[in-house]
């Protein structure tokens, strides 16, 4: 490593500068093995025993994920839901966890699934706000607050370092789900939370061909070393092939988040006040109730992700949906194509998500083109 510690993007371009020590290599050579050889005298010297603890295709991109967001330690998971639900399983039966309204639906699922099998107790609030987050601690019982910011798909904003230390005062951890936000525009770490989770799938990996999900602690202590045991146990393990195409996405990390920032930012401001449109939901608009706290802990963009409520209601949106030419309609976000989703109908009864929204992920296109597409698609 250089002597002065270089950008975060330069870190990632290079992902960490490594070469393979036998050949020279400037890409991570993929690791298939499932087992090593002991030494003569039945030692592990050279510290890999079984391929779902020890495999060394997870070295580069854990070390470089630890690096960006300036933790102690990372570990990759077969998925994001993975990386999540081991930090729930992680404490004590019957702990008491609060979490947000709005977010990831799949967790928000499982954790009231988990509820319900008595495996924990949670309380479901507005994560925007302080004083309900404070109002949901449950002295000596709350072992983690879970946040989300921006929160998927409203993107409303939680103040990490607020909710920080209304954990400390719990004597609970503090869990952010950055997965929009990305080590490009938030530090978690850096604002008091205890462990950062991001879907790898998303924007790390970059290009919608690797299932992978990843967590970062600040520090190793007695929990992260029960998230090993976790992750080991479970069987929660990242393919190797996974591991190289995860790190080969991370080192265009930089590049692809701040043209996503850029676009989405424009995208925003050309359909906000659009005769068929209802709201645009971004934290970089000033109007956005978020604005204020994401400006001071975002830096450099507010995220590839906005929302757009449709006028005319869920068959105005749909409609609008079905007319577009370059926004692909799916689900997931992050990748270099952009995607558009009615997001409702992806939840299903229950959602607290209005039936007129549609989900919008910014890739790297020309923002004209996608602006022109989705206007198209609304007028016609």
């Amino acid at each position: 490593m250089p002597r002065n510690m270089p950008h975060p993007a330069t870190l990632a371009a290079q992902a960490l500068g490594w070469t393979d020590a036998t050949t020279g290599a400037v890409v991570m050579p993929l690791h298939t093995a499932t087992t090593f050889e002991r030494d003569a005298d039945n030692q592990y010297r050279r510290g890999r025993v079984y391929g779902r603890a020890d495999n060394p295709s997870y070295d580069q991109p854990e070390a470089l994920i630890t690096a960006l967001e300036g933790g102690a330690a990372s570990l990759l998971f077969s998925s994001g839901m993975a990386a999540a639900t081991a930090v729930f399983l992680s404490l004590p039966l019957g702990a008491h966890v609060i979490a947000p309204r709005i977010m990831y639906w799949a967790l928000r699922r499982w954790i009231m699934m988990q509820a319900e099998r008595g495996v924990l107790t949670a309380d479901f609030v507005d994560a925007t706000s302080l004083d309900a987050i404070r109002a949901a601690v449950q002295p000596g019982r709350t072992q983690l607050i879970w946040l989300e910011t921006p929160a998927n798909p409203t993107w409303s904003i939680s103040d990490i370092a607020g909710a920080a230390q209304l954990a400390r005062q719990a004597g609970a951890i503090l869990a952010v789900d950055s997965t929009t936000a990305t080590p490009v525009l938030t530090q978690p770490l850096a604002l008091g939370a205890d462990i950062v989770m991001h879907s790898a799938t998303k924007y790390l990996n970059g290009h919608s061909d690797v299932i992978a999900g990843s967590l970062t602690g600040a520090r190793r202590d007695a929990l992260w070393e029960r998230l090993v045991a976790t992750r080991g146990g479970n069987g929660a393990t990242l393919g190797s092939l996974e591991a190289y195409l995860l790190l080969r996405g991370m080192r265009t990390l930089y590049p692809r988040v701040e043209r996503a920032c850029r676009s989405a930012q424009r995208i925003a401001e050309a359909l906000a006040g659009h005769a068929h449109v209802e709201a645009v939901l971004y934290p970089g608009l000033p109007d956005h109730p978020g604005h204020a706290i994401a400006a001071q802990q975002m830096t450099g963009g507010f995220g590839g992700m906005l929302s757009v409520r449709v006028k005319g209601g869920e068959a105005a949106a749909i409609a609008a949906a079905a007319r577009v030419e370059l926004w692909k309609r799916a689900t997931s976000l992050g990748g270099v194509e952009s995607l558009m989703e009615h997001r409702a109908s992806v939840e299903g009864p229950g959602t607290p998500v209005p039936a007129d929204l549609l989900r919008l992920s910014v890739g790297i296109e020309d923002p004209d083109d996608l602006i022109a597409d989705i206007e198209a698609a609304l007028t016609r």
